[in-house]
């Protein structure tokens, strides 16, 4: 780890020690101690007094937190305005409370003019001015973009893989592919999902998005098939004889996320008869080294051997990471990138999926698509500002999920909030909605989710007390409690404390010892032992010979874990969204925070009502629906710009 790098993870030094004009944001709760204390280092070690330039350089820290890969000076007013709370449970948001009573009020604060600020940074010796900037200093400024210099250049690595993968189409044998189409995609068939395995033929980058029950996962195992019929071989060496069969690398952000995706794609490849998959976290497949988050055994060094690359839940995927796994892929190898560009985006830095989809997707994307696939009218638009429309491919048609919940999280989407709030109190089979007058939740106010939590408990333990690995973990699919924050009212610390007390009530039993059976545990650390992943949820179960083992995995293929080698692991009876990304359960209970919580947005409450199969509860105030519908998230990158 840098010395930058450190100083970005935390710092002990107080902000109040920082000069004057860094002193007066950090006591107004706009910048952090690491935030100021990053940016006066870089000052020092680039040799910059100006405290406009250090402030400018402490925001662009400070973005990092919020998940932008920069800081757009134009909008920074707004968007500091927007995200400082006085909420004690943003510590992991861009919002942080003010240090004292006497900091100054946001309007308050001393700015720096526009024009001079700009003038400063693109003379500073801390900043590269512009693309062509000198590559050693560790700010640059592109147009009205300020980024620490390691993001700006993954931001790049991205940039080029992509439109390097798009410049010109890959040769296939067209008459073995429209069979394969006919074959994999019969008359019925979703004309969209058709397309996407004709795109990923013919390119090295399909990006292939849609919400839930739009048939994704049916669609990758269909392409994989197609790709298997038309190219297995090409990966042989020139003389090596007999062609080899092609590679094909199924992965994910999560150990969950994967195992589901690999029971999806070899249900469906099975009823096929077309073979199998393994699916792998991203970080297994890279061959993550120990004490390394963002080095690799594969990179653009060492290749990747695969000839198709499918990365599942790709919204939850970081600016950095997708860098790593771009830089480790063959130039001739098909890249297919998975997910739901509207859920939450990566907990860490960028928003690449939807980035991607925006600068891609064509202009004419509802268009239908023609039977031959290769005279698809794309639009005379498709290809200004550097578009490549058949690289992304959205599916629209719902083969499963409910109407109820299609129609509540299509309004959420759209930014319809009172829609969404009408269907919300219409409620139904599939959608309840426990409305609030204020923003305190009492456990008197919630009968239901106890009820919900008080029940999949008890079959949980129930299970777990018999030794059946694939019930307890089929009952700890039936219900998950979901909230935005970690602490606070609405955070999964008291929300937790409450589940857990519900369900020790239900089944009269006490949660004793640090392996009570019965328990739901959360991994929040991958480790390369036991092959577990950070999200990967378990249940303690009785062994039948006096101990206790914990089961991970899908119901139908569990993997049984002793206590002893497992990574860090919590309790889990309730969970941030963010880590429900890549799970879905029959019921979901949503507790949302006030609406002025930072970490209240359309993406959150999208995410949370998709992880319901048969039912959500939202439990919360109008103001706080209508906040979250109305407030999307604004992650700043360069990577829907022209270059």
């Amino acid at each position: 780890m840098s010395a930058i790098t450190a100083e970005i993870d935390g710092d002990p030094r107080a902000p109040w020690r920082a000069g004057v004009l860094l002193g007066e944001f950090a006591r107004a709760g706009v910048l952090t101690s690491a935030d100021v204390s990053t940016a006066e280092r870089l000052g020092r070690l680039t040799g910059e007094a100006d405290e406009t330039v250090h402030l400018a350089a402490a925001l662009a820290v400070r973005a990092l937190r919020s998940g932008s890969a920069c800081v757009d000076l134009r909008d920074v007013r707004t968007l500091v305005a927007e995200d400082v709370t006085d909420d004690a449970g943003t510590s992991s948001a861009a919002g942080f409370r003010a240090v004292d009573d006497d900091a100054p009020a946001l309007v308050d604060l001393p700015w720096p003019d526009d024009a001079a600020w700009e003038s400063a940074l693109r003379r500073s010796p801390m900043v590269a001015d512009g693309v062509g900037g000198p590559p050693d200093r560790p700010v640059r400024l592109v147009d009205h973009r300020l980024y620490l210099d390691r993001y700006w250049r993954d931001e790049q690595v991205v940039r080029a893989a992509v439109e390097e993968r798009l410049a010109s189409p890959l040769p296939v044998d067209e008459p073995a592919l429209e069979a394969a189409l006919t074959r994999y995609f019969p008359g019925g068939a979703d004309d969209r999902q058709r397309l996407a395995a004709a795109t990923a033929a013919r390119s090295r980058l399909t990006v292939l998005t849609g919400g839930p029950g739009t048939g994704k996962t049916t669609t990758v195992a269909r392409l994989v098939a197609t790709l298997r019929d038309v190219l297995d071989g090409p990966a042989a060496q020139p003389g090596a004889g007999t062609p080899a069969p092609l590679r094909v690398a199924f992965c994910a952000p999560t150990g969950k996320a994967a195992a589901r995706l690999q029971e999806a794609v070899d249900t469906e490849l099975a009823r096929l008869g077309a073979g199998s998959v393994h699916a792998t976290t991203i970080h297994r497949l890279l061959g993550s080294r120990p004490g390394s988050r963002t080095r690799f055994r594969h990179d653009r060094t060492n290749r990747l051997p695969h000839d198709v690359v499918v990365m599942d839940e790709a919204s939850m995927v970081s600016l950095p990471l997708l860098a790593r796994v771009l830089e480790a892929l063959r130039p001739d190898a098909r890249l297919v990138l998975v997910g739901d560009r509207h859920q939450l985006a990566s907990v860490e830095v960028g928003a690449v999926l939807g980035d991607l989809v925006d600068r891609l997707a064509s202009p004419v994307g509802a268009a239908r698509v023609p039977d031959t696939l290769a005279d698809l009218d794309t639009g005379p638009d498709a290809a200004a500002a550097g578009a490549h429309p058949g690289a992304v491919v959205e599916l629209v048609v719902r083969h499963r999920f409910g109407e109820e919940l299609g129609a509540l999280a299509d309004a959420i989407n759209a930014g319809r909030a009172d829609d969404a709030l009408a269907l919300l109190r219409a409620g139904g089979t599939h959608v309840e909605f426990v409305e609030l007058a204020d923003d305190v939740v009492r456990e008197t106010d919630v009968p239901q989710v106890r009820d919900d939590v008080a029940a999949a408990g008890s079959a949980v333990t129930a299970a777990a007390q018999a030794g059946d690995a694939a019930a307890a973990l089929t009952a700890l699919g039936t219900h998950r409690l979901l909230v935005a924050h970690r602490r606070g009212p609405a955070g999964v610390v008291r929300w937790a404390a409450l589940a857990q007390g519900w369900v020790a009530e239900a089944t009269g039993l006490r949660e004793t010892g640090p392996w009570p059976v019965g328990r739901p545990v959360l991994v929040t650390t991958n480790d390369r032992t036991t092959g577990l992943s950070n999200g990967d949820t378990g249940v303690v179960l009785d062994d039948g010979e006096g101990g206790v083992v914990v089961a991970f995995g899908e119901p139908g293929s569990p993997r049984l874990v002793r206590p002893h080698r497992l990574p860090a692991v919590e309790p889990v009876h309730a969970m941030t969204v963010h880590r429900a990304q890549g799970s879905q359960f029959t019921h979901v209970s949503v507790v949302l925070p006030g609406a002025d919580s930072p970490l209240l947005t359309r993406e959150l409450l999208y995410t949370a009502v998709t992880r319901a199969q048969e039912l959500v509860r939202v439990v919360g105030t109008a103001d706080a629906v209508r906040a979250a519908v109305s407030r999307p998230v604004r992650r700043a990158s360069g990577l829907r710009f022209a270059r």
